[in-house]
């Protein structure tokens, strides 16, 4: 029903110009251009690379990483509305995204095997009312036809928003918050899981992530997000 809604005229949520999509044309063209990206970790890399030196020298857990974005104007003020000021209206546009970052991938990424969404804790959920991640997820699944699951992976330890925390303290803030639900470790084993996430600033989330569900039996773990933070200093 929403996509039907989105049909018709509306406005841009980025220039607030009429038109017939979410975000326009126009806008995507400006503020979304494709960049190249490290496999691993999805930081812009320079042309002829696919591993940041970073990864080369430390590689993350999981095994690779999709940003349809950087996070930056406009994508920073919409993923604030669309997170903590209930702008669902803004969920298709913005897992559509997602998707087209994955068809355009340049290391041609297969269709997942499944989706789970970052969890929040049970405070925060009731505090927001709905998980940003899972909206984007299952929007992803139903474009991808592949599943999606909002209960398999839980967040067991509610700790301070990763924003609120030096970056030197975030992996130590997330250590331990995240298990993968006793019923489903088995048919978890083995398969090939794709977090889904809205935004990744250190990736100490994600990879806190990717251990639990390594240790957990998956076999690999993709990341997904919408938008990736830049080095200090780029953009």
């Amino acid at each position: 029903m929403l996509s039907q809604v989105l049909r018709v005229p509306g406005l841009c949520a980025v220039c607030r110009q009429w038109g017939r999509e979410r975000i326009c044309s126009e806008c995507l063209a400006r503020y979304a251009a494709p960049v190249l990206r490290c496999r691993r970790c999805a930081l812009e890399v320079p042309a002829g690379t696919t591993l940041c030196g970073a990864c080369l020298s430390d590689p993350p857990p999981f095994e690779r990483a999709l940003a349809a974005l950087d996070y930056g104007f406009p994508w920073a003020d919409l993923v604030a509305r669309f997170k903590f000021h209930d702008g669902l209206d803004l969920a298709d546009a913005l897992a559509q995204r997602i998707v087209e970052a994955h068809a355009a991938d340049r290391h041609a990424m297969p269709r997942p095997e499944l989706l789970l969404p970052v969890p929040l804790s049970a405070e925060r959920a009731r505090e927001r009312g709905y998980n940003q991640a899972w909206e984007l997820a299952r929007r992803i699944a139903r474009r991808l036809r592949c599943p999606a699951e909002a209960q398999w992976l839980l967040r067991v330890k509610d700790t301070p928003h990763q924003l609120a925390l030096p970056i030197e303290r975030r992996a130590g803030n997330v250590r331990g918050a995240f298990a993968i639900a006793p019923e489903h470790r088995d048919t978890l084993r083995g398969r090939a899981v794709t977090v889904i996430d809205d935004v990744m600033t250190t990736g100490a989330t994600a990879a806190e992530i990717a251990r639990a569900l390594l240790q957990a039996g998956a076999a690999q773990v993709h990341v997904w997000m919408l938008a990736r933070t830049p080095r200090p200093g780029e953009r």
